[in-house]
């Protein structure tokens, strides 16, 4: 098989937390893919000395809200080429096979958000398709600069970027296609993201591996319960899931 190129999208993930994982979702898009570029935006000078990877210094984001604001004001500085497919520790590619050209045709697809049901429901920003053309817009001062950032670009300021920039957004069918998130249609996809899915993604032992690595977990809460369940079925369940427990009634 032909390995794929996108010679007009670069591969970003910018981060302060979780560090090890997060190159381990940029390594897990590199193995298939062949990008303009590669970028890990942090504030840490060396955490990786994959040659592959190039580490831009940037201010520390230790909240979300610190993320958001780089996504929606700072992205824009560190990306040349006409798209940009974002990744976090929790998303990455899948397989490329389901890669499609058709997504090039639009400035923004995330995975289908099914908890909307005003048509404003695509989509997620933590695996993400982005065009220059939106980042720009995204500096317009009307623009409503809120979080989280994607829930800021797809819902809060859509009709602002389609109206006044001609921003197309991915329609529901191609965001099936590109993501999963809180919705698996059945079929392949390009990637996904939530840290809900990595068991059935990576498996039990795989994710146990990447939990163990991360440095701030505070953002699993919301789903932990998910987590828990996905966590059992094997003969170490119970002193994993006594663990996983441990981990969150002491969150950091």
């Amino acid at each position: 098989m032909d390995r794929l190129s996108l010679p007009s999208v670069t591969l970003c993930a910018a981060t302060s937390v979780n560090l090890q994982a997060t190159v381990q979702a940029l390594h897990a898009c590199l193995n298939q893919i062949d990008f303009a570029e590669c970028l890990l935006l942090t504030h840490e000078r060396q955490p990786t000395d994959d040659p592959a990877i190039r580490v831009v210094s940037v201010s520390p984001m230790y909240s979300s809200q610190a993320y958001s604001r780089f996504m929606l004001h700072d992205l824009l500085d560190h990306v040349q080429t006409e798209h940009c497919l974002v990744v976090q520790w929790d998303g990455f590619v899948l397989d490329s096979r389901q890669w499609s050209p058709e997504f090039l045709k639009y400035d923004y697809i995330g995975a289908w958000w099914p908890q909307f049901s005003d048509g404003h429901d695509v989509g997620n920003g933590g695996f993400s398709l982005r065009s220059r053309k939106l980042m720009q817009a995204c500096r317009d001062p009307s623009f409503r600069s809120e979080h989280p950032e994607d829930v800021a670009i797809c819902r809060l300021n859509r009709s602002l970027l389609e109206e006044r920039h001609g921003i197309r957004f991915a329609n529901r069918a191609c965001a099936e296609r590109f993501s999963f998130e809180r919705d698996r249609c059945g079929q392949p996809t390009f990637g996904f993201h939530g840290v809900f899915n990595m068991v059935p993604v990576l498996g039990r032992e795989r994710f146990w591996q990447v939990y163990r690595s991360l440095d701030e977990r505070a953002g699993l809460r919301v789903d932990r319960r998910l987590l828990w369940r996905q966590l059992g079925g094997d003969r170490d369940a119970l002193a994993r899931r006594s663990r996983f427990l441990a981990d969150h009634l002491l969150l950091r």
